[in-house]
């Protein structure tokens, strides 16, 4: 394939087909809306809605409902709303040497750890809702040396039982919330904030170990075959859908996926793009000949015409604006495609990521060649996909062999 095809918004090969010039009509610029238009669950009219393309192309949130990854966003307690038409001032901070304690290990995690953006958002979120459970439950508690080991538990407490607007958490969630907790004491007894780690005491829930969800072969190739491949919305989705379950990405690598890191493509004898995984390291990945198709037939038919519509982003899945998707939209292809198949529930974009780990085990895949393949640090990690495996080998040998029973 000739390279014309992969720029942003250089000249084409083969002609386009015949496409409406607006995709987008009356869309609200999001300057113009209050800051109370923006929430955690945006409904139908929070975001754009594209007619020609039929389904969402540009949500403004960004955050990822899968409920096995637990990062659907929550907003901050601390946090001030506008009301329209009105600028109230301001309550007053009950507790501002806390927040300044919390931000200082904010900014920690930002300039010393370098962590992920949506790793920073969890971390600021958990301990927004920390500081608001100290200032409102525990009045003795203004300065992080207040601060003793039952009052963390006192809250770890809180997250299992629940309280008003916000749900019991599972384990595995409440684990997630703790160790925030826990990271933000250590580091305050390291600078000598505090005279001791008050919250190292407290154990997190331990949460049962989970198997990855796989679906067969068959229904993965349902899946794919979902989406209509004559609409702009449909190239797009059969691309990502398919570059999801041929590379084994996770959804923030394949939605941060920039046409440079295609380039691979060209060479059709080995087919490799660049991923850009957890730590900013970056590995290599095949791509097999039916991605490979998918992702030609979007970029030739559909992304030039949305490109236009923006400011020349290097992103290889663009929305109606042009700018690139967010991972929210990336959801929605996967939910849509799910519905079409009649599968509602139990399908997210990490179960294409799991299908395709357990199928290349099945298939005979040497375990460290998966790790590499999927970016995992630890091999450790990966060997829960073997369990998947022996599980599959039970199930055929319990309804195959005629003595197994």
């Amino acid at each position: 394939m000739s390279a014309e095809r992969f720029s942003a918004d250089g000249p084409i090969t083969e002609p386009l087909p015949v496409i409406p010039e607006a995709l987008v009509q009356n869309e609200r610029s999001r300057d113009a809306l209050p800051p109370d238009a923006t929430t955690d669950a945006p409904s139908d009219q929070d975001h754009d809605q594209d007619p020609e393309l039929g389904q969402d192309l540009n949500r403004d949130q960004e955050q990822d409902p899968d409920p096995d990854r637990d990062t659907s966003a929550a907003e901050s307690p601390q946090a001030g709303r506008r009301a329209s038409g009105s600028n109230p001032a301001p309550a007053e901070d009950p507790a501002p040497e806390l927040r300044r304690a919390v931000e200082r290990y904010l900014d920690h995690l930002v300039v010393e750890r370098g962590l992920a953006e949506n790793t920073l958002a969890a971390y600021r979120r958990d301990l927004a809702r920390y500081q608001h459970h100290l200032t409102t439950r525990a009045a003795e508690v203004r300065v992080p040396r207040d601060i003793t080991t039952d009052h963390v538990r006192a809250f770890l407490r809180v997250l299992r039982e629940g309280e008003e607007g916000h749900p019991p958490l599972s384990a595995r969630s409440s684990a997630r919330v703790l160790a925030a907790v826990r990271g933000a004491h250590a580091f305050w007894a390291t600078e000598s904030t505090v005279d001791s780690d008050v919250a190292s005491r407290v154990s997190p829930p331990v949460p049962g170990r989970r198997l990855p969800k796989a679906i067969g072969i068959t229904e993965v190739e349902n899946l794919l075959a979902a989406p209509d491949p004559e609409t702009p919305a449909g190239l797009r989705a059969r691309a990502f859908l398919e570059l999801l379950y041929a590379t084994g990405a996770r959804i923030s690598e394949a939605v941060d996926l920039d046409v440079d890191d295609l380039a691979g493509l060209r060479d059709e004898e080995l087919a490799l793009i660049r991923v850009h995984g957890k730590g900013d390291k970056q590995r290599l990945v095949p791509v097999g000949s039916f991605a490979v198709d998918a992702l030609q037939r979007y970029l030739v038919r559909a992304r030039p015409e949305l490109s236009r519509k923006g400011q020349g982003s290097p992103a290889v899945f663009l929305n109606a604006r042009g700018s690139r998707i967010s991972r929210q939209t990336a959801w929605n292809m996967v939910k849509d495609a799910a519905r079409t198949i009649h599968r509602e529930e139990g399908i997210t974009p990490h179960t294409l990521r799991h299908s395709f780990a357990t199928h290349l085990l099945e298939g005979g895949a040497d375990l460290r060649v998966v790790q590499e393949l999927l970016g995992h640090a630890s091999l450790a990690t990966t060997q829960i996909y073997t369990r998947v495996s022996v599980e599959s080998l039970r199930e055929v040998y319990a309804t195959s062999h005629p003595r197994a029973r």
